[in-house]
């Protein structure tokens, strides 16, 4: 199955929009959101292209593709208007053999057995990192990037992670083979 794993919208319809032409182009299966989904955050500028409630209509509009954890900027109310789950704080996921543990990134990570792959967003930074027998990716952000990386989002497809930006250039793959 080959997925999108996605983080840190932050509102902006502009990347939003980008994301979703991405993910048709990937014919991806299913699209990950690792939360921070319509709000930008206190600590964050507004992103370009800054309006919630048409990002609300474009997710809403592919919501049957949408997989989702709660960011730290993600709340009750925004589940009001999103039609796709967005208040779980973890997602078990097990994809061509991998098990995946799906959280945003902002509180510790829960203890998993080695092997097992911890997707992250949260620090706007891609990641990709093994510790103890556990490989920690981040995507990165689709809106605010930080630390000079890309906007844009993680690929997964037989065994092979890839991080792209939004003008089609691999920035970095890892194999889990």
């Amino acid at each position: 199955m080959k997925i999108m794993i996605a983080s840190d919208i932050h509102g902006s319809a502009f990347y939003c929009k980008k994301l979703l032409e991405a993910f048709k182009n990937e014919h991806a299966e299913r699209l990950l959101l690792l939360g921070d989904i319509l709000y930008h955050g206190p600590r964050n500028d507004l992103p370009e292209g800054y309006a919630p409630k048409e990002v609300i209509s474009m997710l809403n509009g592919i919501k049957e593709y949408i997989l989702c954890v709660r960011g730290n900027c993600d709340t009750e109310v925004d589940q009001m208007v999103l039609e796709f789950p967005v208040l779980s704080e973890q997602a078990l996921l097990s994809i061509d053999k991998t098990e995946m543990l799906a959280v945003h990134g902002h509180k510790p990570f829960p203890s998993v057995k080695n092997g097992t792959v911890i997707l992250s967003g949260h620090t706007h930074i891609p990641k990709c990192e093994k510790k103890d027998g556990v490989l920690y990716m981040n995507p990165g952000s689709v809106s605010i990037p930080k630390e000079n990386s890309h906007h844009g989002y993680m690929l997964f497809d037989c065994g092979i992670f890839i991080w792209k930006d939004f003008d089609g250039n691999i920035i970095n793959t890892y194999s889990m083979n």
